[in-house]
Parts: structure tokens; C-alpha cells; sequence
């Protein structure tokens, strides 16, 4: 989503939002400049500098002599006095028969001597110097004796602990900024650390989300404009008694839309929109989270009626009390305890509505999901048939589409599919197109852009052997004849020997969409599944490695039929399933160690059962077996067709649902403006 504008909330939470931002941070909003302190500190830094190293020196330099050029002036009587400053540095005083040359013009004293020293000298040893001066004098009638003089240097005393704290007053801005700007506290402050770090999105704000752009969650979409007219319109429900409901929780698999629903909300309220993700709450500073949260309400409350829409509230919103490690200091569990306070505490939040996503809504604490708190919880599921056509509807509005593009086909195969998968379905075929270098996107660019996103990239340059080739070949085409041969198997859409991402081979079903699944149905599946595996034992009468994937799937579901769904006639109707799924993190198990000597040998017995089954179907049929992997090696690719002219057309052909479905496609085909998804649960 872009928007022209986004805005910080916690600075002021009563000053209205301003639509025209200055977009330079040293700039005011009139769009003068603001001064900054920091160039106070290099005008007195340079000060300070200057003053020490251009100050008496800079107006009359004093020349350096050495040791010689010492003694002979002291033998020729032309040193008028020596003064020894802090017993360091010896000053030269020439008298009026020294004076000359450069010294011609020097001012002097009533005794004759200089205002100011000619000469320096460097003092290494004290007493060394003080015998050098005195050799150099015996023959002098009046010799010139050194005076002690103690000379304090203020100025250079100050630089020496005004620079360290300069440097030090230097980085500790420096570092407070850039610690206030990537906390998100503010600009230059760590102070703001503890502010809100919620989007706003107002009148002033242009969102281009709408409902219009939300396609598939007709269900949820009511709930959620219930919502927003309650907002506009809030005498029609109140004149009535009631109250506006205080949280609304969204629930449901990543991809089916939740956030896109949140951002029809903020297209939708005409009230402010406050948008932030749960991990924004927490930081590595104790209190952080807590005041943060407090910092929301209250900018929320200051624009109420308005909505605060908190992304992935899982991150804060966790069972309290489950890890041991922290105990009751846990910052997290500070969070949410304050999270629990504003949304239904003593104090009151009238007109604030919180809106929250989630996909793992089983481990949120029981107090956030409780009546008063989060009202109402919404299941964003999956999308049928008829939701995945009006998905592909909505994100072909913008694709230059062929004629042979058929919305209703291309929902049949994406069974299982969410709507950011279909939304990368049509962008994967759009560029599938374009590297083509078509001007339209056709049928075929969308079926590749399915079987990439489902099998991965196709990998045709990958060495294989023609021994291992056909291997794959009979193991794929087994797939494939137990699937058509049994009733409830999906049935084959298209399989390749063409490798995949990690996979030699592919095989695409289109799954009979149902909400419960008999224990026959799941025991074809299984049939199904070991096909490859069986098939290399009926041709080859040997197994190899490449049935890794089907093993894992087939254990699974026996396991799953076995110990969750009450499948099996010895365990029987028990089931050990944890919804809460805190079973992951206890460290015994909820049966005993004879259960579960049972239900390994259960899933054995099921897994093995299912394997001579699939055995049987393919010794009965090799001879189309054979000619399905004759022709899988030679065209690499076979497709329904394939198999219905070896086998002959399925006896069971489609099930009432499906016709039904059928019926309301093309019902909304020929009427847009109807309604389909109200329909199937009429009939």
C-alpha cells in the first residue's frame, strides 16, 4: 500500500496531524531552518583553539637559539637578563649593546632591556645549564645572573580538561541520536524511547485499499463493515442499546488476507487509523513495551472514535506463565499486562476499537481472547472455488489477459491455494509472459505459473541417467494409476519426469474440496501415495530411494489417523490430539509405553496394508501401466487425457458439489452483481 503521508504519533498526542510534513529534519514547518546547537560547540571549540595557538605567539614570534649561540652572547656582554620560567624554558634579554639588526627597532625599559624576550632557550638539565651559563662568564666583568620565575598557562590549563569533555559532550550526542532514531523513540532524544510507535492514518492520509479490493472473505467482510458503519453511523445501533464492540481478532492461515482486510478498514473509517505490529511493542529496555502501550491509548483516546489495528499480536500476546527461565520479570508478560489493562481495565477506552491478526491464535492468553476484551473472532479460512475466482479477478485487473484465460478453470486448479498465492500466481505468469516476449498472458502462462510455484523451478539441464529416467518414469505412472483407479484418490491432472527443486519428478491432483474426510477416503489416499514405490516393486522387483517424500506423507497420516481421528479399530475412539499445543513441550506423553507399543504396530499394520493394495492394483494393471510409462519417457509430460484413454473414463466422475459449485460460477459469470457465496448454504 502506498500513501502519500505517514505520520509518527507519541510526540504531542493532542496536536492534530498535519498534512504537509517538512521533509528536511533540520527544516520548520514554515520552511525556514532551524538553528543547531552543534555549531555553538565548534564556534567555542575553535575559539579555544585559536586563542591557545594564535594568541602572544602570533604577535611577536620569539626565535629559538641553541647552546652556542647562548655562550657567545654571554661572552660578548650582550645579555641583558635570563629568566628561568618553571625551571623549563630559559628567556634571552638582550641589553642595548646586544640590540641591533632585527632588534634595532624593540622598545625597551628605563634599564635598557627589551619588553619582551629576543631568545628562548630549552633547559634540559637544571644544574647542567646554570654551570654552562656560569663558564661562559668567568672573564666577564659584569656577569648576567639567572632569575627563577613561575608563569601559570590558564589558557592551556583549560584546554587540557575542556577538550576531553568537549570530545565526550560530542559523542554522547552524536550516540543519544542515533540511539533515539533506531529505537524509534524521536529524533534525538533517548527519552521518546518509551513513545508509540503506531502509523496514523487520518482524513489527511490517502489510502487506496477499499473492500472493493478485498475478494473471498465475504463472511469476514460483513463482520468487519459492521464495524466501520457502527463508527459512521453510531445512533443506529445505540438508540437500540447497544454497545460498540470493544476487539475484533482476526484468526486464520498466513496469506488469506488479513492484513489486506485491516487495510480496508483504514480505506474505509472516515475516524483515525493507528497501525503497528506487535513487535513493535517489545524492546530490550525493562518498561519499554508497557509504556509504549500506554502511549497508544492515550494518543488513541485524544482522537476517539478511531480504530488500532496491531498486526501479529502473537508476539506480545502469549500465554503468561510459560516459561520458567524468566519467571514473572518477563518483559513480554509486562506488556501484555498492560495491553489487558487499557483494553478492558478499571479505566474506560470509549470509542477506541482494537482490530488484531493472528495465525496462531491457540497459544494467545485466555485472558486477551475473553468477552469484553476481543468481542468478536473472526476465522479468515482458506478460500473455496468461488473466492479464488474472485481473487484472480481482482489481481487480473491489471494484466493484459488472451482470450483462452478462463478465471473459473484456473480456480479449479489452485485448490488449497491463499490469496497472496494466487496474487503470485498471476505475477509469476505475467513474467513468464513477458520473457516470452508476448503481448498478452495466455492459459499456458498461467498453468506454468502454477506448477512453478507448486514443484519449483524446472531444472532441464540435470544429468540423469536413462536407467534412472525410467525408474522415475514407472514411479510416477504408479501415482498416477492408483489415483484414477480408486474412487475417492484425487484424480491426475499432469505429471513430468522434468526434475523440479529438489524433486526427479512431479505429479498435480486436483483434490476434491470437502470439509470432513472418511477413514476410506484417507486410506486411498495412502493407496495413492505408495503407488510410486509399488510400482517399482512390480516392474523392477527392487525399491529405491526416491519414495522419501511419499513415506513421510503416508507415516504422517497414519500416525494422524491413529491417534487423532479415532480411526483405528484396536486404539478406538480416542483421541490424543492437543489443541492448546503445549503436548510440544512436555516431555511425557499422554499414553502409556503399551499404548504406545499399540500404535506403532498399528501404523505398521495400516501403512503395510495399504502398500500390497497398491501392489495388487498395479500387478492387475501393468500393461497400462507399462504404456503410461512408456509415454511419460518419451514426451516427459502426461495429462488426464493420457490416462483416460489407457484406463478409460473414471466410473465416479464428479461429485454433487462440484456441479453445484459449477452452477453457481457460471451464475455469477452472467451476474455480476450477485452474491454466490450466500448461495450454497441456502441450498
Amino acid at each position: 500500500m502506498e500513501n502519500k503521508e505517514t505520520q509518527k504519533t507519541g510526540d504531542n498526542p493532542s496536536q492534530p496531524s498535519q498534512p504537509n510534513q517538512p521533509n528536511q529534519p533540520n527544516q520548520r514547518p514554515n520552511g525556514k531552518r532551524r538553528f543547531n546547537l552543534m555549531w555553538i560547540y565548534a564556534i567555542l571549540f575553535a575559539v579555544l583553539i585559536g586563542m591557545q595557538f594564535f594568541g602572544r605567539d602570533a604577535v611577536t614570534p620569539t626565535e629559538e637559539i641553541d647552546q652556542g649561540k647562548l655562550i657567545e652572547l654571554l661572552k660578548k656582554e650582550e645579555v641583558g637578563k635570563i629568566e628561568l620560567v618553571n625551571r623549563e624554558d630559559a628567556e634571552i634579554y638582550l641589553n642595548r649593546k646586544g640590540l641591533g639588526g632585527k632588534f634595532s627597532d624593540a622598545k625597551t625599559d628605563s634599564d635598557g632591556l627589551t619588553l619582551t624576550p629576543n631568545y628562548t632557550y630549552k633547559i634540559g638539565s637544571l644544574d647542567r645549564f646554570e654551570e654552562m651559563v656560569e663558564n661562559a662568564q668567568q672573564d666577564v666583568s659584569n656577569p648576567v645572573y639567572i632569575s627563577n620565575v613561575r608563569r601559570s598557562n590558564w589558557m592551556g590549563s583549560i584546554l587540557e580538561w575542556m577538550i576531553p569533555l568537549a570530545l565526550l559532550a560530542v559523542f554522547y550526542i552524536v550516540l543519544i541520536r542515533g540511539m533515539g532514531r533506531s529505537m524509534g523513540g524521536g529524533p534525538g532524544s533517548i527519552f521518546n524511547i518509551g513513545k508509540s510507535r503506531a502509523q496514523l492514518y487520518d482524513k489527511n492520509t490517502n489510502v487506496n485499499v477499499t473492500f472493493k479490493d478485498v475478494a473471498g472473505l465475504e463472511e469476514a467482510k460483513v463482520e468487519i463493515m459492521e464495524v466501520v458503519d457502527f463508527l459512521k453511523n453510531p445512533e443506529k445501533y445505540t438508540k437500540l442499546g447497544g454497545k460498540i464492540p470493544k476487539g475484533v481478532l482476526l484468526v486464520g492461515p498466513p496469506g488469506t488476507g488479513k492484513t489486506l482486510l485491516a487495510k480496508s478498514v483504514a480505506g474505509e473509517a472516515n475516524v483515525p487509523f493507528f497501525s503497528l505490529s506487535g513487535s513493535d511493542f517489545v524492546e530490550m529496555f525493562v518498561g519499554v513495551g508497557a509504556s509504549r502501550v500506554r502511549d497508544l491509548f492515550n494518543n488513541a483516546k485524544s482522537k476517539a472514535p478511531c480504530i488500532i489495528f496491531i498486526d501479529e499480536i502473537d508476539a506480545i500476546g502469549r500465554a503468561r506463565g510459560k516459561n520458567a527461565l524468566t519467571g514473572g520479570n518477563d518483559e513480554r508478560e509486562s506488556t501484555l499486562n498492560q495491553l489487558l489493562t487499557e483494553m478492558d481495565g478499571f479505566g474506560t477506552n470509549s470509542g477506541v476499537i482494537v482490530l488484531a491478526a493472528t495465525n496462531r491464535a491457540d497459544i494467545l492468553d485466555k485472558a486477551l481472547l475473553r468477552a469484553g476484551r476481543f468481542d468478536r473472532q473472526i476465522y479468515v479460512e482458506l478460500p473455496d472455488i468461488v473466492g479464488r475466482k474472485e481473487i484472480f479477478e481482482v489481481h487480473m485487473r491489471g494484466l493484459k489477459l488472451g482470450n483462452d484465460v478462463d478465471k473459473v478453470f484456473l480456480a479449479k486448479q489452485t485448490p488449497g491455494f491463499s490469496g497472496a498465492d494466487i496474487a503470485n500466481v498471476c505475477n509469476e505468469a505475467a513474467l513468464m509472459a513477458a520473457r516470452k516476449g508476448k503481448e498478452e498472458i495466455d492459459k499456458q502462462d498461467f498453468l506454468d505459473a502454477v506448477d512453478r510455484i507448486i514443484g519449483g523451478l524446472e531444472k532441464k539441464n540435470k544429468i540423469i541417467t536413462a536407467e534412472e529416467k525410467k525408474v522415475i518414469a514407472f514411479h510416477e505412472a504408479g501415482h498416477a494409476t492408483t489415483s484414477w483407479l480408486l474412487q475417492y484418490a484425487h484424480p491426475l491432472v499432469k505429471v513430468t519426469i522434468v526434475p523440479r527443486g529438489k524433486s526427479l519428478g512431479a505429479a498435480w491432483y486436483l483434490p476434491e474440496e470437502r470439509q470432513i474426510t472418511t477413514k476410506e477416503q484417507m486410506y486411498h489416499e495412502m493407496i495413492a501415495t505408495l503407488g510410486g514405490r509399488a510400482a517399482e516393486q512390480v516392474v523392477f522387483g527392487q525399491i529405491s530411494t526416491g519414495a522419501l517424500s511419499d513415506l513421510e506423507k503416508v507415516t504422517k497420516q497414519a500416525f494422524a489417523m491413529v491417534t487423532y481421528y479415532g480411526l483405528d479399530d484396536e486404539i478406538g475412539n480416542i483421541s490424543y490430539y492437543d489443541s492448546t499445543g503445549q503436548q510440544d513441550y512436555s516431555l511425557t506423553k499422554p499414553y502409556s509405553e503399551k499404548t504406545a507399543e499399540t500404535i506403532d504396530r498399528e501404523v505398521s499394520k495400516m501403512v503395510e496394508k495399504a502398500y500390497q493394495e497398491a501392489i495388487g492394483i498395479l500387478t492387475e494393471h501393468r500393461e497400462g501401466l507399462a504404456q503410461l510409462a512408456n509415454k511419460l519417457i518419451e514426451e516427459e509430460v502426461i495429462f488426464g487425457e493420457d490416462l483416460e484413454r489407457i484406463f478409460g473414463k473414471r466410473p465416479w466422475g464428479n461429485s454433487e458439489d462440484e456441479k453445484l459449485k459449477d452452477a453457481l460460477l457460471k451464475a455469477a459469470e452472467n451476474e455480476p452483481d450477485s452474491q454466490p457465496n450466500n448461495e450454497p448454504e441456502n441450498a
